[in-house]
């Protein structure tokens, strides 16, 4: 009908014909491709016209999804070869030719059977020659139909086609594969001959299909060429390689990818002994190729490197990274040269590393190897755990290097150095960075501070195990020389702490006990003297990083970890700036009087007082908010059933007073307490209101002062020795505010108790004398009763009781220090206590000397007059058999016979010289704890 209608007609109706060939219904689509099979035999010639258009909805035919309309458009091409093969080959071949190519296996199958019936018509066979077994290079074909093959096509037309088939031999589809070898075989007669004609057009189109973006095709393109070098290896090798070298000169990027893909594919495939002797053209191709300017091409190149690896060893290395690293050094080829480093890496890391880092870590380290050894960092990832020893240190040299494009860049490196390992490197990690914290240079141990606080914050191991050695490494560092240093290791400890979860915490406090006193130590031995302050503890918001460790170990903890926190939260605080404390006083004193106030321990509460006394030295005026809960606790404490936290709580108490305000209702309640009270808890209360009147005296008005007097003029005759002490030290302490009658009466009081039987009155008579010339010497001199009391003083220094002649013998001292410093006479009390040297009691000899040299230490030149009247004294002294009356002996000779001012030759009259040299090198002020008056004992 169609042929009838005419050719205007049919050149309306085809586009519709065409269209309907994808229709939506499977039936549709069959009945218009089959009308192609019957119209090439009703219009004849004049179909050819039309071909162009119509292949391609035939080729689209071939891939659908349903059988009847894949043979519909099957046969239909079947009948176009029949017809057209000799007359419009030109056109036919294209089309099927890129249909061999295609992504659907189904269009591969339809060409390669199309392609066939084209070649079998243009060589004049049959096709039809079943090729049961026989070798694959054994064709059916005679040399004849090769002929009329390429006298139809030309040479060139019929390379590009058997290439093309030859690599579909390969294909990943059974049936394509089967399709492909059976035309093979029907139009080859000479396999290895054959291939040997078309190779550089096989290479050519395999090349192509390796950097295709279709990964099917480049698998069946890399399959054929294994194929070919395994079938044919010695043969076709010498002809592959030289062409997949030039390759790599093609301006196509793709096509220079499919040359590296290619040779992977080549060396893979072929016998390391044949590859041998290509060594000299395959290395520098390589090497070329990883420095390709195309980031996809270098990636190919890398795993080329891999595969000639497997092959040629040590070789394959020692020819291409030299290159690459001398690449490094210029700046046109770095960029490419680094890349191509890192794709080796990235298949050959354990191999490659021993040799790159060398080169890269030598010094000085330029921004550009710093820069490279990031870049390589990240790609071999934990290959890099067995060379940190090697890395890290470079990079902490560079880290600390002037120019800021080096530091910039190692800091960058090794910050991605520390995030690439994984559990195997943290060992050797760590000990490069504690190693690098130890360093002589400030740069390196700050820079390694900061690459542990870098680590414990972003790493994504599992860092817990490692936190306990680092926060003591880190607090010993916070008392470094270098302010910088300190301040980063601060920051470091602050990330660690963080890194680790809460309920661990507590299990830290011994740790931080110790690190925080090796911190101390080390501060202490760089002062000389003085108070000690850790500097990294006296930077803003100092304490942050170690609260948590020790609030949750008071708050959480078991008894001993209670106590434990508490100490070390006191340790802490000491070695504090009052300035850093400050925002922390609220945080750390509310806990602790919270537990302080529970059902506790002895031993949590004792060390809560210590630290809660350091609190108050300390913290100062910023604990206002806490003084009534503070004063509160304090007195309940006084009534506890352990000596150790009564004391303790009466000496907080004594400090806590000189910030309150309004002293007289907290003396009253002292006073009330100690009448009702005895034993023990007495002498706490003593020694409260001793520490209350001492630093807020003043404050006290007269008639709670008197109440004060009244009460304790009976308790220095006590025949407790503490209560005694206490009470004639609080007397002392008062004599400073009273009135001359009342101080005259007391006087009185006390020379009267003189004659008194009981010894413990004779001596809380002469306690309370001492403590008045410790706290108001000049008063009991000006007194019209002054000589009354020396006497006194002297006739107590023959009293039988050693304690009342110890005691006379300090009251004597005190009383010369006070003329010596006024400058009043005072030959008659310096007899006296020469004579005190001479006493049987050891303790009054010791007494004795230790008063001398008090004396001797505040005027040196005013004693040393008298040097003939206590020197012999004084050297039996230094023979005694006793060995403290000895070591006092020593110390104070060093002060009287001023040995220490080079004074040896005046003393050679009492001692030997021998003595005098030995003694002279004694430190002058190491023992300020003897003559310290501030012990709760010394009144």
């Amino acid at each position: 009908v169609l042929a009838a209608l005419g050719k205007d007609y049919f050149e309306q109706i085809l586009p519709d014909i065409i269209r309907n060939c994808s229709h939506q219904k499977a039936s549709v689509r069959d009945g218009y491709l089959t009308l192609f099979k019957y119209l090439p035999r009703s219009l004849g010639v004049q179909f050819q016209n039309y071909l162009q258009q119509v292949l391609p909805a035939i080729l689209d035919g071939l891939a659908d999804e349903n059988e009847s309309v894949r043979d519909a458009a099957l046969s239909a091409g079947h009948v176009l070869v029949e017809h057209y093969a000799t007359t419009s080959l030109p056109l036919l071949l294209p089309a099927v030719e890129d249909g061999i190519f295609s992504d659907s296996w189904r269009i591969r199958q339809s060409s390669v059977e199309l392609l066939g019936d084209l070649l079998f018509k243009v060589a004049g066979t049959s096709g039809k020659a079943l090729l049961e077994g026989g070798s694959d290079d054994e064709g059916s074909s005679t040399e004849a139909h090769g002929r009329a093959i390429i006298e139809v096509l030309g040479r060139q037309k019929r390379n590009e086609i058997l290439a093309a088939l030859y690599m579909v031999r390969t294909d990943v589809s059974l049936t394509v594969r089967q399709a492909a070898l059976h035309v093979w075989k029907t139009i080859v007669a000479n396999t290895p001959k054959t291939l040997k004609e078309i190779m550089p057009v096989l290479m050519n189109t395999l090349i192509t299909s390796l950097a295709s973006s279709s990964s099917e095709r480049r698998q069946v393109a890399g399959r054929s060429l294994g194929e070919l070098v395994r079938k044919l290896g010695e043969r076709v090798l010498p002809l592959i390689i030289p062409i997949l070298s030039q390759g790599l000169n093609d301006a196509n990027s793709s096509r220079r990818q499919g040359v590296c893909i290619g040779l992977s594919e080549v060396m893979a495939s072929a016998g390391k002994s044949q590859l041998l002797s290509f060594m000299d053209e395959l290395i520098p191709t390589i090497r070329t190729a990883l420095c390709d300017s195309t980031p996809e091409v270098r990636e190919s190149a890398g795993l080329a490197f891999s595969t000639l690896y497997k092959s040629a060893g040590m070789q394959a290395i020692d020819e291409i990274i030299p290159t690459l690293l001398h690449a490094l050094e210029d700046d046109l080829t770095s960029d490419t040269a680094l890349d191509g480093l890192k794709q080796i890496l990235s298949v050959r890391t354990t191999a490659v590393l021993p040799h790159i880092l060398p080169k890269l870590v030598h010094p000085p380290l330029s921004a550009f190897n710093a820069h490279a050894l990031g870049a390589l960092a990240e790609v071999a990832g934990s290959g890099l755990d067995f060379h940190l020893s090697t890395i890290i240190p470079a990079l902490l040299v560079g880290m600390g290097d002037d120019n800021i494009d080096v530091h910039n860049m190692a800091k960058k490196a090794a910050e991605t150095v520390v995030l690439v390992i994984d559990e195997e490197g943290i060992e050797p990690l760590i000990s490069e960075l504690v190693k690098g914290v130890g360093d002589h240079q400030a740069s390196i141990r700050r820079n390694s501070s900061y690459l542990i606080g870098f680590f414990f914050k972003n790493s994504k191991l599992y860092l817990v195990d490692e936190a306990p050695n680092m926060i003591s490494t880190l607090i010993i560092l916070l008392s470094d020389a270098d302010s910088t240093t300190v301040a980063v290791a601060w920051e470091a400890l602050s990330r660690v702490v963080n890194s680790v979860p809460k309920e661990v915490l507590p299990s830290y406090i011994k740790l931080v006990r110790d690190a925080v006193s090796t911190s101390r130590d080390k501060e202490r031995r760089k002062r000389k003297g003085g108070p000690v302050l850790i500097p990294g503890l006296c930077l803003p918001k100092a304490l942050q990083p170690l609260l948590p460790i020790f609030l949750q170990g008071l708050v959480s903890g078991s008894a001993e970890l209670r106590e434990q926190a508490a100490q070390g939260l006191g340790e802490l605080i000491e070695v504090t700036s009052e300035q850093a404390l400050k925002e922390f006083v609220i945080p750390i004193t509310g806990p602790l009087i919270r537990i302080i106030g529970d059902r506790f321990p002895w031993q949590v509460k004792s060390a809560i007082l210590s630290t809660l006394s350091i609190m108050i030295l300390k913290g100062g005026m910023a604990l206002k908010p806490f003084l009534p809960q503070l004063q509160t606790t304090f007195i309940k404490c006084l009534q506890d059933n352990t000596r150790t936290v009564r004391s303790g709580a009466a000496l907080a108490l004594g400090k806590l007073s000189a910030l309150i305000t309004r002293v007289d209702p907290l003396v009253g309640d002292l006073l009330s307490s100690l009448q009702a009270s005895d034993g023990g808890v007495r002498e706490a209360i003593l020694t409260a209101l001793k520490g209350v009147l001492k630093h807020a005296g003043k404050s006290v008005s007269s008639t709670v002062r008197t109440r004060v007097y009244t009460l304790l003029k009976d308790l220095i005759y006590s025949d407790d020795d503490q209560i005694r002490a206490s009470a004639s030290s609080i007397l002392g302490i008062i004599s400073q505010y009273m009135e001359d009658a009342q101080l005259y009466e007391l006087v009185e009081e006390l020379l009267k108790s003189a004659s008194s039987s009981g010894w413990s009155a004779r001596q809380g008579s002469v306690l309370t004398f001492s403590s008045m010339l410790r706290h108001n010497p000049s008063l009991i001199c000006a007194s019209p009763m002054f000589s009354m009391v020396v006497n006194f003083l002297k006739d107590s220094l023959k009293d039988e009781k050693f304690p009342v002649r110890e005691t006379s013998t300090k009251a004597l001292g005190r009383l010369l220090l006070h003329q010596i410093k006024s400058e009043t006479g005072h030959l008659e009390t310096l007899v006296s206590l020469v004579s005190a040297m001479q006493d049987d009691s050891s303790e009054v000899r010791r007494r004795a000397l230790s008063s001398l040299k008090a004396v001797a230490k505040a005027n040196p030149t005013a004693v040393t007059k008298h040097v003939t009247i206590y020197g012999p004294a004084l050297a039996e002294c230094l023979k005694d058999g006793s060995t403290p009356v000895r070591l006092a002996a020593e110390r104070c000779a060093l002060h009287s016979f001023q040995l220490a001012r080079d004074n040896i030759q005046a003393a050679q009259k009492f001692i030997s010289g021998l003595d005098a040299r030995r003694l002279s090198k004694f430190p002058e002020h190491s023992d300020d704890s003897e003559d310290s008056e501030d012990d709760s004992s010394s009144g």
